[in-house]
């Protein structure tokens, strides 16, 4: 087998790696990336391979830096099956109209101030009819049922606890006689999680492909982030603010949501008005309902027994753009959670836009930032920052909750490799979807578990399995 690397290297945004083997070329993953506008608009638009070269897809779950650019791939001549998990293909038949629909609206903003300014338009990187096409693709399988995406290669998804649908995949592969296999770690979840079960661990396989997007950290435990938000929620009281929160629409907006009605139930906090003011958002709630195969016993039986065991009932969801518009002119106490979770897009963009020349407010980050965005700046403190083109100084109190992140850190990775490297130890290790010191960090832990021999690829290398 030859593997390739092209996207999350050194970087966390962009996952894509392309499995060679029997003639057959497999697609792992097909995310956008996410940093410099220039350079996502170069990377996002194009593909270094022919899309119609690739005869199948194996999708490790929905979040848009590993499906996002799926659309693309169909629109430039992919024809093969998208396997994955049958909730990440529900999630995805969402998220992928939605990422059209968000990059449709904001060249349509964009464009508004370009033709004042007499400059040409520009085009979404794909439209809804796009995503669209592309969900014809998709074949739902369920975890560990073990199927065949290619002649020699058997694969199956264990659960990743990453998010609903996520899956760790076992690929084993059959090429003149010589059967080699390689376990995917794109993105594994933390134990504990409020809502998932813990990530399966898996053994047996000869290489490991693994995330280390935390490999030089270690997470604060979930119970000190209720704590932390309650405090939070506490103080927007005390001023009258907002807590303006950019969130991924699947997985963190759910487990933020999740410990709000524990603490007010708990009469921790009081309860104030919670908008979710994204679309998507919404439909992912019933899509989580239909999949109870993924939630750890402290949700599942509460859903058994209640209509509402996450308190959503407590939240108002904005549907549009009138909606959305109004929460600019509403007095706090209030919280409003909007993706994306990185600041790049959509409707965070106007309610930072709104709210971050207010001392009174408060823009709380609960997820990792990738380098060179939006969020990435405001986390690291950086005073002006351009919204839409313009500068703005960064008067609003930003909150950094390191603690909510959904990526499992720098001991859960090495307690998961350092099982997976048991009777038969691993050939080698490939650091991909991660800052380069993150994954260098993360390879002297390795090193000092017994994973003697690790990577970490560049973009564009290609390896053999043998």
């Amino acid at each position: 087998m030859k593997l390739t690397f092209i996207g999350a290297t050194r970087g966390v945004t962009g996952s894509m790696h392309i499995l060679e083997l029997n003639g057959k070329r497999v697609l792992l993953d097909c995310g956008m990336y996410q940093g410099h506008r220039k350079e996502a608009e170069a990377l996002n638009r194009s593909f270094p391979f022919d899309p119609a070269s690739i005869d199948c897809m194996i999708l490790s779950h929905a979040h848009i830096d590993h499906s996002g650019n799926i659309p693309q791939l169909v629109k430039h001549g992919f024809k093969g099956n998208i396997y994955c998990t049958s909730a990440t293909r529900d999630l995805c038949a969402l998220m992928l109209r939605d990422s059209a629909h968000i990059q449709e609206r904001d060249a349509e903003y964009i464009n508004k101030k370009k033709l004042k300014k007499g400059q040409p338009p520009i085009e979404p990187t794909y439209t809804i009819q796009d995503a669209i096409d592309s969900l014809k693709n998709f074949v739902g399988i369920d975890y560990e049922k073990p199927f065949r995406p290619c002649n020699g290669l058997q694969a199956a998804f264990f659960d990743a606890g990453h998010i609903l649908g996520s899956a760790l995949t076992l690929i084993e592969g059959n090429e003149d006689g010589r059967k080699t296999s390689l376990l995917t770690l794109y993105d594994l979840g933390r134990e504990g999680n409020p809502i998932l079960r813990d990530p399966t661990y898996i053994s047996g396989a000869d290489y490991i492909i693994t995330e280390s997007t935390y490999g030089a950290r270690e997470h604060e435990p979930y119970e000190n982030m209720e704590g932390q938000l309650a405090e939070v929620v506490n103080h927007a009281v005390e001023t009258e603010g907002k807590i303006v929160v950019p969130a991924f629409s699947v997985g963190r907006t759910q487990t933020i949501v999740y410990l709000l009605h524990r603490l007010i139930d708990q009469g921790r906090i009081p309860e104030i008005p919670v908008f979710v003011d994204s679309p998507l958002s919404t439909n992912v709630t019933e899509v989580f309902r239909f999949h109870p195969e993924c939630y750890d016993d402290d949700v599942l039986y509460p859903l058994m027994s209640t209509d509402d065991p996450f308190g959503f009932r407590r939240l108002t969801y904005t549907h549009s753009v009138d909606e959305s518009k109004a929460l600019n002119h509403k007095d706090g106490p209030l919280m409003i959670i909007s993706a994306s979770g990185m600041c790049e897009t959509g409707r965070i963009l106007h309610h930072l836009d709104n709210s971050i020349g207010n001392p009174r407010n408060t823009i709380l980050i609960i997820g990792f930032q990738a380098e060179n965005t939006l969020g990435r700046r405001l986390a690291e403190g950086v005073t002006p920052v351009r919204i839409f083109g313009d500068e703005h100084k960064v008067k609003a109190k930003v909150i950094v909750m390191e603690g909510f992140s959904a990526h499992a850190d720098r001991p859960a990775i090495l307690r998961c490799i350092g099982r997976a490297n048991g009777e038969r130890p691993l050939r080698k290790v490939f650091l991909v979807h991660g800052e380069l010191e993150q994954a260098e960090a993360l390879q002297e832990g390795l090193r000092a578990v017994g994973v003697k021999d690790t990577s970490i690829p560049e973009r564009g290398q290609t390896v053999e399995l043998e």
